[in-house]
């Protein structure tokens, strides 16, 4: 299946000897996109497309799935498919992170290196960086860089919380949890979490841990999806960006997307 994305150039990038497709458009400071589980779909783009409006460079790397496919083209069935045929090989493979405690992803070297070029390439202040669901706490793992600026994790979901330990656990080493701790300070560096109050796979625990990390520099959002909620959300609302996004001006999920454009326009274009 050809994998181009409308609007979007295709280009390769090998780090530390591997090689990945990264879907780029825009100009002005760089802002990484990580997709959630089954991939780049349709809104993972258009939330792309957002960011490219406010005046910078997106970068979409293509770590799993077919990048331009939508889930729902089916209805539900081929949402649940992509979904299933995607995370096996994610769960697996050993890139990815997803059920010890206190280690980081072995991808976010490669990332890593993807946001130093990006922040030579593209210039500014630094370089924002979005990650979703499975790569929701990705994100976290760049500000040790000291490139990063302007972080966002929406529902992370990494390690799977299987214990109280694990959800409470944030996706990073000892050394790269010091080190992330210490960049945000130094580079007055805001971190913007986002979730849905009953989202059991990005739990409540994991933002608790971050606020006693990194203190006011934590900024979570939880969106209320309980029974009932005024705004409609369903009980298993997940993502806060893409699928259960109401763009509809005061709307939770709408602030929410708005305080993520306003983290970009603060800390990658007026500083």
């Amino acid at each position: 299946m050809d994998d181009g994305i409308e609007g979007f150039e295709r280009a390769e990038r090998t780090y530390d000897g591997r090689t990945r497709a990264v879907y780029r458009a825009g100009s002005g400071p760089a802002v990484i996109v990580m997709a959630e589980i089954p991939g780049i779909t349709p809104k993972v783009i258009d939330f792309a497309r957002r960011v490219v409006d406010l005046g910078c460079t997106v970068a979409m790397p293509h770590l799993f799935g077919v990048p331009g496919r939508d889930p729902f083209r089916g209805g539900n069935r081929t949402a649940t498919a992509d979904a299933l045929t995607t995370i096996g090989p994610a769960c697996i493979s050993r890139e990815f992170t997803v059920l010890a405690r206190r280690r980081t992803s072995p991808v976010m070297d490669w990332l890593r290196a993807l946001g130093r070029d990006l922040h030579d390439e593209c210039g500014g202040p630094g370089v924002g960086a979005v990650g979703m669901c499975f790569t929701g706490g990705f994100a976290l793992g760049l500000i040790a860089d000291g490139r990063v600026l302007a972080p966002v994790l929406s529902q992370p979901s990494l390690p799977f919380g299987t214990t109280a330990a694990h959800r409470a656990d944030v996706g990073l080493s000892r050394e790269d949890t010091d080190a992330m701790v210490a960049a945000c300070a130094a580079n007055d560096v805001t971190v913007l979490g986002l979730r849905f109050t009953g989202d059991k796979l990005s739990p409540p625990e994991r933002f608790s841990t971050l606020r006693e990390l990194l203190g006011d520099r934590f900024v979570g959002v939880e969106i209320d999806s309980s029974p009932g909620n005024p705004h409609g959300h369903r009980k298993a609302a997940h993502s806060v960006l893409t699928e259960d996004l109401v763009d509809e001006p005061g709307t939770p999920t709408r602030d929410a997307l708005d305080l993520v454009l306003g983290l970009f326009r603060e800390k990658l274009l007026t500083a």
